[in-house]
């Protein structure tokens, strides 16, 4: 099993208790088939970069979890279908450590500029 992160923009006519209902079902989706909640936050309603479709805000949910690919397909299809749902994002989550190995070595691999001016 994988990590994923999943942020998703719920439609803003939901209430409180609605918004938390569905981050509920959602979490019960993932622990019915196979997976394991890491962390889930509600990042509350926002005003939105731009218009989608005629909202200009939008409730955010974010969501990090263990799963495996069927799982995640379900999860993708069940938002693709979902009215509450205005956009979905779902990624591989990278650990920490991963992520400064590999900005330490595109630092190390390109020149000082320094060096370079010394030359």
């Amino acid at each position: 099993m994988q990590v994923y992160e999943t942020v998703l923009i719920l439609k803003p006519v939901l209430s409180d208790p609605e918004v938390a209902e569905f981050v509920e079902k959602t979490k019960q989706t993932i622990s019915s088939d196979g997976g394991e909640m890491v962390n889930q936050e509600i990042w509350g309603r926002r005003k939105l970069t731009h218009l989608i479709g005629k909202a200009r805000e939008g409730v955010y949910a974010y969501f990090k979890y263990k799963a495996n690919s069927g799982l995640l397909k379900k999860l993708n299809h069940n938002f693709s279908i979902s009215d509450t749902i205005m956009r979905n994002m779902t990624v591989l989550a990278q650990d920490r450590k991963m992520r400064e190995k590999k900005s330490k070595t595109k630092k190390a691999k390109a020149p000082a500029p320094a060096a370079a001016a010394q030359e």
